[in-house]
């Protein structure tokens, strides 16, 4: 039974931020984790001097996961719960495939001052899965243990399995030795780990089994089968500190391990020979960061496993020192002392249009130079400001760069390389020219990114990031679409206001089987489904009492996809036709074709199902807004009412960089005559140049034009009455990056009938 626990316990009241015993407590009711999502009567928080985290026995779950998992957890300092900084840190038995499920129970099978240990049970088709949750007192680790049993008669194949950490809030060290991996085989990880972090915290979730990593190593995977009968276990640690410090980590493993660790500890000075406050010295292993400890007042200390490492050391925005090479042996001792680091400096970034010298919206990222690795140290990316358009500050450490400044995301004018040398304590004006090649909303055309984070969930660019960022990629619509939120959007419609353009308030309803955006929402839209009980009917009817002109299929054929979801038999309700647009995603370009293929299929039966495009932005600083988007063509005004209905009618095309125009707009229709000549024809452009443009009819190849890869060309064709029911338009230009289009119906006419 949903929600029930399973035995009896007291039920404590609770404050917010209480002191805190060094005993376990197990408690029910709301967390008294601040900023945490477990709210319900039922829900559980467990606790102790070093860590609480609750468990969601009744309150829905993110990302439409069923109940009973660990959805918020906490550093504990000096007896003071801190902040929530997850979203999510359990167990997924399939690469977040939560479907079919149909019971779950949460009970409590020990609780005392020494230990509390909770077991959650529930069903993912013919499997049982049981999740264990064990916390001591005195530890700075929560025990983690889950058990997979096939109770079925049929085999299962190529599961990907395992704990995952989401984090929300801070940022992200991957798995050592895998940090330029998205998704694939764990070949190479130097430790099976991941931490979330910033300067005042971190969790670290410890994954031995681990095989293959998914999310940027947010998932932690072991690839497997499970035969009828038989099961299958997974360990794992969830670690917390009330510091951005990872020497814990690493005496955990060391102590995992049973081996005797060497010790370093040293010194850190400035160039003045001052110690640094908050050091920060950066272990690497096998050329690659593998931790750091953050030190205080000038010192740091740290256990090394034995073996080769190299060190350096640096501090909030001040240069790095120097490596220093270690060879670390068993029971050894070292002073590794790092002097003569520069103090921070600061640049003050002026961006203006070139040929008006009007101020600019940008965005500016060190694309050469010491970017931190520990990222609270200082950031890699910036914008320009909301207020002082074209101004930016930027806090620096000193040193040798390349930045590169965009204002419009390489669809409206080319970046700029800056190069700078930039001394201890410095402080200077850096003027950026940037020339604007193309000018669409002067022809009626207007963009938006139509899948874009803020911060909730696991997402992490607070409102007003987000409007900077959004403006910078040139995007003529600011646009939101949180999963399962719509908190943000009185911050967004202000900071509209006060930019003068038009706001699309959306929401990303998200179960496990398939994400929607459904938008444009009024004033007060809240969601009111449970996503992990809700069928593909109930989302999107509750998309349309939100008010939604638009509801879009979100990457539609990733593993959670709602059309990939659909074909595995796993979409409660299977296919509902209830939506308008398909999604062309910039993070699974991979599925373009699909996409075009699945579209291509609904036109070829007349069926009015447009395209979308969306960047699936959820970190400005890591990922840019704008990588793809959506123009549409809007007769007058710019409004988000304006932009939905032209996307619902076709009038829009999705693009990475190249820019179309079309005689005939798309989702028009024509009449010519059977046989009766006709012509199509579009004004191309794009900064990179143009390279080819593939008219498509029926879902075949018609004709191509190829260009020379000059930034401007016409593309025309010259058609006849009764060929095709509809044509579609793809340019490429000489980086390799696309623009589709939506259809031109044609019907053709019966000359007799004249």
């Amino acid at each position: 039974m949903r929600g029930r626990l399973w035995l009896t316990i007291a039920l404590c009241s609770l404050g917010a931020a209480p002191a805190l015993p060094a005993a376990v407590e197990v408690t029910t009711g709301p967390t008294p984790i601040p900023g945490g999502s477990a709210r319900a009567p039922g829900d559980l928080t467990v606790r102790n001097e070093h860590l609480a985290f609750a468990l969601s026995v009744e309150s829905p779950v993110p990302y439409g996961v069923p109940r009973g998992a660990l959805v918020d957890l906490a550093p504990v300092s000096g007896g003071t719960i801190g902040h929530d900084r997850v979203v999510f840190a359990d167990f997924i038995p399939n690469n977040w495939s939560a479907w079919p499920n149909t019971y779950q129970r949460v009970e409590i099978l020990e609780r005392d001052p020494e230990r509390a240990r909770i077991r959650a049970v529930r069903d993912f088709g013919s499997v049982r899965l049981e999740t264990t949750y064990t916390l001591r007192a005195g530890s700075d680790r929560i025990e983690l243990s889950a058990r997979m049993s096939n109770e079925g008669d049929t085999p299962l194949s190529h599961l990907l399995s395992g704990f995952t950490l989401w984090p929300s809030s801070g940022y992200l060290f991957p798995v050592p030795g895998l940090a330029q991996l998205n998704e694939g085989a764990a070949t190479g990880a130097l430790a099976p780990r991941v931490s979330a972090y910033d300067a005042g915290w971190s969790i670290t979730l410890h994954a031995p089994y681990l095989d293959h990593v998914g999310s940027h190593s947010r998932d932690l995977f072991l690839t497997h089968d499970l035969a009828p009968g038989q099961s299958r276990s997974f360990e794992a640690w969830l670690q917390v500190s009330d510091r951005g410090d990872l020497a814990p980590v690493l005496a955990a493993e060391i102590a995992r391990a049973g081996t005797q660790p060497g010790r370093v500890q040293g010194s850190v000075r400035d160039r003045a020979g001052q110690p640094l406050d908050a050091p920060v010295v950066v272990i690497e292993k096998s050329g690659v960061p593998f931790a750091w400890t953050l030190g205080a007042s000038g010192h740091y200390a740290l256990e090394l496993a034995a073996g080769d490492y190299d060190a350096y050391a640096s501090g909030p925005n001040y240069s790095r020192s120097p490596s220093r090479h270690l060879s670390v042996a068993a029971g050894g001792d070292y002073v590794v002392d790092f002097a003569g680091l520069g103090a921070p400096a600061e640049l003050d970034f002026h961006v203006r249009e070139a040929a008006s010298g009007r101020p600019l919206d940008a965005r500016i990222t060190i694309t050469g130079g010491a970017a931190p690795v520990v990222e609270y140290l200082g950031r890699k990316t910036f914008f320009t400001e909301l207020r002082r358009i074209g101004e930016a500050r930027v806090p620096i450490a000193p040193g040798r760069y390349r930045f590169s400044v965009s204002s419009g995301a390489g669809v409206l004018a080319r970046d700029v390389e800056v190069g700078r040398e930039v001394a201890p304590g410095q402080r200077a004006s850096v003027p950026v020219r940037i020339r604007r090649l193309f000018d669409p909303p002067a022809h009626g055309w207007y963009a938006a990114d139509l899948h874009h984070h803020a911060d909730q969930a696991e997402a992490v660019t607070p409102p007003e990031d987000l409007a900077r960022s959004q403006l910078a990629a040139g995007l003529d619509v600011l646009f939101v679409s949180d999963h399962d939120a719509t908190v943000n959007h009185p911050a967004l419609r202000r900071l509209a206001r006060e930019r003068g353009v038009p706001f699309i308030a959306g929401i990303e309803i998200s179960p496990s089987w398939g994400h929607f955006n459904a938008y444009p929402l009024p004033p007060g839209a809240e969601l009111a489904i449970d996503t992990s009980t809700a069928s593909a009917a109930d989302v999107l009817r509750e998309a349309r009492r939100e008010g939604a002109t638009i509801v879009q299929v979100n990457h539609p054929f990733i593993p959670y996809g709602y059309f990939a979801s659909v074909e595995a038999g796993t979409a409660p309700g299977g296919f509902v036709p209830d939506f308008d647009l398909i999604e062309i995603n910039s993070n699974n370009p991979a599925d373009d074709a699909r996409v075009l293929e699945r579209a291509y299929r609904y036109w070829n039966a007349r069926q009015h199902y447009y395209l979308s495009a969306g960047s699936d932005t959820h970190d400005v600083w890591n990922e840019q807004s704008g990588r793809v988007r959506m123009f549409a063509h809007l007769a007058g005004a710019p409004s988000a009412e304006a932009f939905a209905a032209a996307l619902k009618a076709g009038h829009a095309y999705a693009t990475y960089g190249p820019l179309i125009e079309p005689s005939v707009m798309f989702g028009a229709s024509l009449r010519p005559a059977a046989g009766a000549p006709f012509v199509l024809d579009f004004a191309l452009g794009s900064v990179r140049g143009l390279r080819e443009a593939v008219l498509v009819g029926d879902g075949a190849v018609c004709q191509r034009r190829t260009f020379d890869g000059a930034l401007r060309g016409r593309a025309r064709f010259g058609l006849r009455g009764g060929e095709a029911h509809w044509y579609a338009l793809t340019v490429e230009d000489t980086a390799g990056r696309k623009a589709y289009s939506d259809p031109i119906w044609v019907t053709t006419a019966d000359p007799a009938a004249r």
